[in-house]
């Protein structure tokens, strides 16, 4: 291959998404509804905790839950950054940020494990239920409006988000 031909699949890699794509942030808003949603499940599984582990399960499902808020949101300020410089360097950071992610819940939990207050059992339980309830609850959502959530007629459950829809377009769909 020429030169010229490797220089255009470069440039075809680095260029930037549309205005109108990165202009807009859905991954901030479904990051923000999960995060908000993991505020719903809380009293739940904080009550598994305290009634099976005591005060112990009750503090290791509110640090469970906690990381679970904190892992979506910093999910979508890796995606908001990277989708602002190339579809390229989004891809890579956010399957880079995956694996740091899940480094940074293990840092969270070696220096605690052998603490007075944390159990494991709860812990781990809110962390998997949370993460894999709340993004199964997500997708429901995503999937029931064919668009992103906050923008479907009536979905603002936890926000008091303009919802309203253009009637002329619907009329022309």
């Amino acid at each position: 291959m020429s030169t010229f031909g490797m220089k255009a699949k470069a440039q075809d890699r680095m260029t930037p998404f549309p205005q109108e794509v990165s202009a807009s942030a859905p991954e901030r808003e479904i990051a923000r509804d999960l995060a908000l949603r993991t505020l719903l499940i809380a009293p739940v599984m904080l009550a598994v905790g305290v009634i099976f582990w005591g005060w112990a399960g009750l503090w290791s499902s509110g640090y469970g839950l906690a990381i679970v808020a904190v892992n979506f949101l910093v999910g979508a300020a890796i995606i908001g950054w990277s989708a602002k410089i190339s579809p390229a360097v989004m891809f890579g950071a956010v399957m880079f940020g995956f694996i740091a992610r899940l480094g940074v819940i293990t840092a969270a939990v070696l220096p605690i494990r052998n603490a007075e207050w944390f159990e494991v059992a709860p812990f781990a339980i809110s962390l998997l239920v949370a993460h894999i309830g709340l993004l199964v609850w997500e997708t429901r959502h995503v999937a029931a409006s064919l668009a992103f959530p906050g923008l479907k007629p009536g979905a603002a459950l936890l926000s008091p988000r303009d919802c309203s829809i253009d009637s002329t377009a619907e009329r022309s769909v």
